[in-house]
């Protein structure tokens, strides 16, 4: 090693370079050896290569392609936020490691903060733990909390991690849809997707460890109601099962409902984990950061994950993001808070792209929350007889947009 870098120090010429290694004895290595089987993958990750976001990020890379497929905004984040990011960057200390389980003045943030939606106290040190946003949460847990063929429920459609997260832990996903319920004479809605509470029941067995519930639901925008979580709460309470609450989009509410926490119903919150999200709080989803809130002896599980696999989350970055968090702590009561003008701003881009898809003959689904809205393209006869690979119909028609897209571009 010591030869090859005082070669790499004065010589200029790949060419000799290669000489004075090779004669010095070093290993030689081929290119056209057979692969060992000892470097086939792990059966873990086994049928777990193919990713949806991998795939349409790669599609809709070209310049005249528009992505609406991921959780993103495309506004721009508070000022105050961005402002934070550049203060806390020039302050040395800022720049090395900080607390594995969350930096100390964020979880008193989120401790500060939360208390107010769950009526209790929060011990943030014991009760919340910062992760590589929300998936880091939801693998911590898994990893944690769910041995080998145990069973976790989820609802269809579900956040496309839920299942490999689960299998990787070698646990056995059990997955249940929501059901559109038949409306006539008046728009369809989020509300118009529920959850049957008998179908649900018959999901659980002596394997069950988990449920995995989301609202504001990703991908429909449907927020479940306090009655629909209190018939879920009951069962999780019955069954003796821990409840793992996804609640990212919980700030993307629209006119005329109420997100609701889970945790906050009688006995949850001793079963719940509760995973928040900055990306989506603060419009900053390349900072990737997110936390969980719930009981000590749960998040105790998830702090172990996160010791013996990441350790910790980027310091400015949380430095940063307890700032942002006391800045509208501040204005909670305000209705100029960033939680409250963001779910503003963002439901009139949802009342736009309505009326956009209901003017070329879609039937969508008027959200209640989140990002997305959701329409049945299937009325538009589309021939995807050319799309020659396996998948549903919609996964079809969204490659056949992008490929027709660009061949309409490339014509012009």
């Amino acid at each position: 090693m010591f030869l090859i870098q005082r070669c790499l120090c004065s010589l200029n010429n790949k060419a000799e370079l290669l000489k004075i290694i090779c004669a010095s004895g070093c290993p030689r290595f081929s290119t056209s050896a057979k692969m060992s089987k000892k470097f086939k993958n792990a059966r873990r990750i086994e049928g777990l290569g193919s990713n949806v976001w991998v795939e349409f990020f790669n599609l809709s890379a070209h310049p005249s392609i528009v992505n609406l497929g991921q959780g993103q905004p495309d506004i721009s984040p508070p000022a105050h936020i961005k402002e934070e990011l550049a203060k806390v960057s020039a302050i040395d200390s800022m720049n090395q490691y900080t607390r594995g389980f969350g930096h100390p003045s964020l979880v008193q943030a989120l401790s500060s903060l939360y208390e107010n939606f769950y009526g209790r106290s929060i011990d943030p040190n014991h009760e919340t733990i910062v992760t590589v946003g929300g998936y880091g949460s939801l693998f911590n847990a898994i990893q944690g909390l769910v041995n080998e063929e145990e069973e976790v429920i989820i609802v269809e459609p579900f956040f496309d991690c839920y299942e490999p997260m689960i299998k990787m832990a070698g646990a056995i996903p059990v997955s249940l849809p929501l059901r559109l319920k038949p409306t006539k004479g008046k728009d369809w809605t989020s509300a118009s997707w529920i959850l049957d509470l008998e179908e649900l029941e018959s999901k659980f067995s002596s394997k069950t460890k988990a449920l995995i519930i989301n609202t504001p639901h990703n991908p429909t925008g449907k927020i479940f109601s306090k009655e629909e979580l209190q018939g879920i709460a009951d069962l999780c309470i019955k069954y003796d099962i821990i409840c793992i609450s996804d609640e990212v989009y919980e700030w993307l509410v629209y006119t005329g409902r109420k997100h609701t926490k889970i945790a906050t119903l009688p006995g949850m919150w001793e079963r719940t984990i509760t995973i928040g999200s900055a990306g989506k709080t603060f419009s900053v989803t390349g900072w990737k950061l997110g936390w969980s809130i719930g009981p000590k002896n749960l998040i105790r599980q998830m702090q172990i994950v996160q010791q013996n696999v990441i350790y910790t989350c980027a310091t400015p970055l949380q430095e940063a993001l307890a700032r942002a968090f006391w800045y509208e702590i501040k204005q909670l009561n305000d209705p100029q808070c960033y939680f409250y003008s963001l779910p503003r701003e963002l439901e009139g881009k949802r009342d736009r792209i309505i009326q956009l898809l209901q003017k070329i003959g879609l039937n969508p689904i008027i959200p209640e929350g989140g990002y997305f809205v959701i329409a049945d393209v299937s009325v538009l006869n589309i021939d995807l007889s050319e799309m020659k690979e396996d998948g549903c119909y919609d996964y079809k028609f969204v490659k056949w947009m992008i490929k027709n897209k660009k061949s309409l571009k490339n014509k012009k």
